[in-house]
């Protein structure tokens, strides 16, 4: 039977961090990929049920990955950003889960069939727009930050809310005898257990904080405290009121996120690290433990409440909670497109449907067909639509491929501008406002502070720029800004200038383990890309066809030109690591830094110089 249970245990994971990779390799959400992984080990070709497998373990593991899933959430949400969008969130886990809550019960029981206790349990259930879906979606749309604030904060705070209001209408239409009204014992207990939350979440991540802060835990301890912290706050939360405990992981996680902890870049790591894991494991768990038959439940009227959930209570309840905040129509449009639904609404739905059964109440035994059924709908269809919606709306950043320039220096700014008029997106950051005037001058895009500040991280959109080039005269300084910004664009898109090859400069720079990746040719040090440009080099691009490769291109370069970088067809960009060949295909362009009078931007002879043609015969971009 163990043997039996590390096989299956081991197939989940291989299986779910496969359809991670998958989904990014095929730039599908790996949500969609993991639900349809389940539907085929499970119910497709009946491999295993995890219920079965797992007996009693199978909830209280689904259970805690939800809270884990939860805190790194919270690590994530911070009064900063809040603050651009505070009054929306505000009317969206108050006005808007009202409303959603008295919609979607109206329809339940007038449209679904459902008696008046389960239509509110329901109605309670579809509340929660899941964090466990959300946030990888987010990671792959590419939203601009606002919207992507709107939906992540009521993402994990609508989560321990839907599941509280389920609690205690539960509480409610099943509480009999003497004494107080159902009513008033139940608000009694969501009070007490909301309040033990908040204390236990709250002055649990102050104490942590503390002692990371007074280095009383070390480094490697860091992650793994944290994450103990979070399950225990939300266990003892849940001996209070049940499901209480979601939101004290989550308080837990905003406290520790916004204590400014040296430490919270690695502890957040750690965290994604662990939740990418039990997000793939818990929704193939779902899916996979799904019983066909429990669909033969649902009929036409199932159908239509599930269609009434999906296209009229949430855009309704969106635009009705949102009216008078200032908040742009495009914006309106989207938040109330997109409301997936994720593991508390399966989980509460799992607890409650049959708990209500036994108590004999009309159309409970339709309570988890209909909330599995919305889950899956709203993971695909929001799943798919919400990059190609974001585009329509111009609320996503577009694309990846521009460029970040840390450091502001007349030769960084001419690069900038030089892309600037190819129209790659750049932007040049420094914090002295003298070394961006001529970046200014040229109407390029630049951001006068601090990159490493925490300003930066929510005034930039930053998902526009696929790269980075650290390109300031401090070798270190670079290294530490290709550190910082590794684990968002991938360790292979962050790059830094050549440093001196001295022996004494080599002992004294950054670990190769600690610095980006060498830009365009270890022999090129910032001091030599300053003296070539004042010696009068510029910036020219070559466009490579089938007559003009590679090789021609070498060939009529002036002697001591650098090639950069290489520009595709759609504007992306693609920096030259030191020391590894180029690639380029034919309709791309190479852009280069060379001797202005020596440099034509086309085949030689091909044109006049000053007005040249490319290979193409179109003109070229000089």
């Amino acid at each position: 039977m163990s043997d039996h249970l590390t096989e299956i245990l081991a197939l989940l994971v291989v299986i779910g961090i496969a359809v991670q990779w998958i989904g990014w390799r095929l730039q599908i959400p790996a949500i969609i990929l993991l639900s349809l992984s389940g539907l085929l080990v499970g119910p497709g070709f009946g491999l295993f049920r995890p219920s079965e497998a797992l007996g009693e373990a199978y909830q209280p593991l689904i259970n805690l990955a939800v809270a884990a899933i939860l805190f790194e959430g919270g690590l994530s949400l911070h009064f900063a950003e809040l603050r651009q969008a505070a009054s929306v969130v505000n009317r969206l886990v108050t006005i808007a889960v009202a409303l959603s809550l008295a919609l979607t019960a109206a329809a339940a029981h007038w449209i679904g069939g459902l008696s008046w206790a389960v239509a509110l349990i329901f109605g309670a259930i579809m509340t929660v727009t899941g964090p466990t879906v959300i946030l990888p979606l987010l990671r792959q749309a590419r939203l601009k930050r606002r919207p992507a604030s709107y939906l992540k904060w009521e993402g994990i705070v609508n989560d321990p809310i839907g599941a509280l209001l389920a609690v205690v209408l539960f509480d409610y239409v099943t509480s009999t005898g003497a004494g107080p009204s159902p009513l008033d014992e139940a608000l009694l207990r969501m009070a007490s257990g909301v309040a033990t939350a908040l204390f236990l979440g709250g002055v649990g991540g102050w104490l942590l904080g503390r002692a990371f802060l007074s280095g009383k835990v070390p480094e490697y301890l860091k992650g793994p405290l944290a994450l103990a912290a979070a399950i225990g706050v939300y266990t003892l939360s849940n001996l209070v009121l049940h499901e209480a405990g979601l939101i004290a992981a989550t308080v837990l996680g905003i406290v520790l996120g916004n204590m400014n902890l040296p430490s919270i870049g690695e502890i957040r790591r750690f965290k994604e690290y662990i939740a990418i894991l039990l997000v793939s494991c818990v929704f193939l768990l779902l899916t996979a433990d799904l019983d066909p038959q429990i669909m033969a439940a649902m009929d036409w009227r199932s159908g239509a409440l599930v269609a009434v959930v999906i296209l009229i209570v949430r855009p309704l309840a969106v635009w009705i909670s949102t009216i008078g905040v200032g908040m742009p129509w495009q914006e309106r449009a989207l938040v109330g497109w997109i409301a997936p639904r994720g593991v508390v609404a399966a989980a509460v739905a799992g607890v409650f449907g049959p708990a209500l059964a036994e108590h004999g109440f009309a159309g409970a035994e339709q309570l988890l067909p209909l909330v599995f059924t919305l889950i899956l709908l709203t993971v695909v269809l929001h799943g798919f639509s919400l990059g190609w919606m974001a585009r329509r709306l111009r609320l996503s950043t577009q694309q990846r491929g521009g460029l970040i320039i840390a450091g502001g220096s007349a030769w960084s700014n001419g690069l900038a501008k030089a892309l600037h008029e190819r129209e790659v997106p750049v932007i040049v950051v420094d914090n002295a406002w003298h070394r961006l005037r001529s970046a200014r001058l040229a109407g390029v895009p630049v951001y006068f502070g601090e990159l490493l500040s925490e300003h930066a991280e929510y005034a930039l959109e930053l998902g526009a720029y696929g790269t980075l080039l650290a390109a300031s005269n401090n070798d270190s300084y670079n290294a530490l800004v290709c550190a910082h910004f590794a684990p968002e664009l991938g360790t292979q898109k962050v790059f830094q200038l050549a440093s001196s090859e001295t022996d004494t400069a080599a002992a004294r720079r950054p670990a190769p383990a600690a610095r980006g990746r060498t830009a365009f040719s270890s022999e090129v040090q910032y001091e030599d890309l300053q003296r070539h440009w004042y010696q009068g080099w510029g910036f020219h691009g070559t466009r490579i066809s089938e007559s003009f490769d590679l090789k021609a291109m070498h060939s009529a370069l002036p002697k001591g030109a650098i090639p950069l970088l290489v520009i595709s067809s759609d504007k992306e960009i693609s920096l030259i690591e030191a020391n590894t060949s180029l690639k380029a295909a034919p309709g791309q362009r190479v852009l280069w830094f060379g001797c202005k009078n020596a440099c034509d931007d086309a085949e030689p002879g091909a044109a006049p110089a000053g007005k040249t043609a490319d290979a193409s015969g179109d003109p070229a971009d000089g």
